[in-house]
């Protein structure tokens, strides 16, 4: 178990664009949760740590929150794929998949950015405090080229897809027909594209935040793969042992103009299919919590807001409850991982059917990525509207939740709205299948 990291200010402001160049330069495995470009509110974080599983038996329940600093201050950053939800739940997997064992870092130094107050902090061990201020020095001392973390793609490409928009609505009408025959009421139907070559993760990652700047933002790098995240969406949070989870669906483009824009958000926020869907996936986190947390401590915090981001509008609702004496985060995860808001409901019946229609792993897109700290703070994002890079190739997922009242069309609009701007980062244009001007 890791020690407590020591909060210490900092006297001066540092862009964290110019920390992460030069973190991710000088070290392999780095991460940098992000809360946005030209962040004014909440918490970023940038450190490095080394690699080990999921801290499976840190306590929730006995959290506290201190006003005025940084609420992470030690433990682990890292992500869980969806299949290792899957199978811990009972549904099946590909055969040659092995759920990912090292895709934590137990965080060894960091950097806590205060938004709001444009205040930086170093988290370090407290015996460690002249090598974390060497290696905050060595990272201000590092020669930058301006732009370095924006830089242009280099080559251009055409992603692959892994269904065309006939054969996705195909699995759309299967998935209606499942629904009819009452084997489940929602099901999150997914594909995904991919870009062969080799990809800059760290330059990518500057066009994707650039682009489509997010609160749960994130580049992770651990073993040698990369997570790029510019998700809009936590999946869960707990601070002085309250639970909250905030399920996003139901989504919509931003207009080109503001009329359009706003007759966009109202639709969205009208659209009797989108809040249907929403209220199930509402329901189902209900559910997951109450396994938990304290009988009678659930709440329905918010329904049905829509939230706005460069790209899309989202409907998004909130959802806590207190933990019960002795949650884990190993208990949390078995309740509420994979989210329902990428399985659908009954969630082991969802995935095992999604299993069978999408003919292929999700991997690490549909899992969740964040901080688990030490003290029983928790701060999860889905991994959506991201990008995972490997050696040879890059991956985006894409989806969304069919309900008997889905119109295959503009389930197909979505997929290729929600997956056009990580694509763009990439330097890669859609399938000509996918391209929208074709679509619509």
């Amino acid at each position: 178990m890791p020690d407590r990291l020591s909060p210490r200010p900092l006297p001066s402001w540092v862009a964290p664009e110019r920390l992460f160049a030069a973190l991710s330069q000088q070290h392999a495995d780095v991460f940098w949760l992000d809360a946005g470009s030209d962040a004014t509110e909440g918490w970023s974080f940038l450190g490095i740590g080394d690699a080990e599983a999921l801290p499976e038996k840190v306590r929730l329940d006995v959290g506290s929150v201190d006003e005025g600093l940084p609420p992470f201050r030690g433990g682990w950053v890292g992500w869980r794929d969806y299949e290792s939800g899957t199978a811990r739940a009972g549904a099946p997997i590909a055969a040659e998949l092995e759920p990912d064992a090292r895709t934590w870092l137990r965080v060894t130094r960091a950097l806590a950015v205060d938004h709001a107050a444009r205040q930086l902090w170093l988290l370090a061990p407290e015996e460690e405090t002249d090598e974390g201020e060497r290696w905050l020095q060595s990272l201000l001392n590092a020669s930058i080229p301006d732009g370095a973390t924006q830089r242009a793609a280099e080559e251009k490409h055409t992603a692959e897809a892994r269904h065309t928009p006939d054969a996705y609505e195909e699995l759309i009408d299967r998935c209606r027909d499942l629904i009819r025959a009452g084997i489940a009421y929602q099901l999150c139907l997914t594909t995904r594209f991919t870009v062969p070559g080799a990809h800059d993760a760290v330059a990518v990652y500057g066009r994707l935040r650039a682009a489509t700047p997010a609160h749960h933002g994130g580049f992770l790098r651990i073993d040698g793969r990369a997570l790029l995240s510019a998700s809009p969406e936590q999946f869960l949070h707990a601070s002085g042992g309250i639970i909250r989870t905030r399920p996003i669906k139901g989504t919509r483009p931003r207009g080109a103009d503001a009329t359009t824009d706003a007759a966009l958000a109202a639709e969205l926020a009208a659209d009797p299919k989108e809040r249907a869907e929403n209220v199930m996936i509402v329901d189902l986190m209900r559910n997951d919590l109450s396994r938990v947390c304290v009988p009678g401590s659930i709440r329905v915090e918010g329904l049905w807001v829509v939230e706005s981001y460069p790209a899309v509008h989202q409907l998004v609702s909130t959802v806590s409850g207190r933990a019960a004496e002795g949650t884990t985060v190993g208990a949390l995860l078995e309740a509420a991982f994979p989210a329902g808001s990428m399985t659908g409901a009954p969630k082991l019946s969802a995935m095992t059917q999604l299993h069978d229609l999408e003919g292929g792993p999700r991997d690490i897109y549909a899992g969740c990525f964040g901080y688990i700290g030490v003290d029983g703070a928790l701060d999860l994002a889905m991994v959506i509207r991201s990008i995972v890079v490997d050696a040879g190739a890059a991956f985006v997922g894409a989806g969304g939740g069919i309900t008997w009242g889905s119109v295959p069309a503009a389930e197909v609009r979505e997929v290729a709205t929600k997956a056009r701007a990580p694509l763009a980062a990439l330097g890669a244009e859609m399938p000509a299948t996918w391209r929208s001007d074709i679509l619509n």
